[in-house]
């Protein structure tokens, strides 16, 4: 790997941790929801679009499985 390269990113990740602008990734633990769990805690889940829970309703679920038994 290009050592500049690693050093710029690294000096540029360093300026967004002190501006504050910096995220760290959290692991989500259970199933997508309008509830999910992090790091042990349920939290109610704002960055995804199933804001209602479809995305894991059963119905929801058999009409995906459907589409791609049927159509691949």
């Amino acid at each position: 790997m290009n050592h500049k390269f690693v050093e710029r990113i690294s000096a540029e990740l360093d300026e967004i941790r002190t501006a504050g602008l910096y995220k760290s990734e959290r692991i989500i633990t259970s199933a997508q929801g309008p509830e999910i769990e992090v790091n042990g805690k349920k939290v109610l889940n704002f960055c995804a679009n199933n804001y209602l829970g479809l995305s894991s309703h059963p119905k929801v679920m058999e009409a995906a499985r459907k589409y791609v038994d049927d159509r691949g």
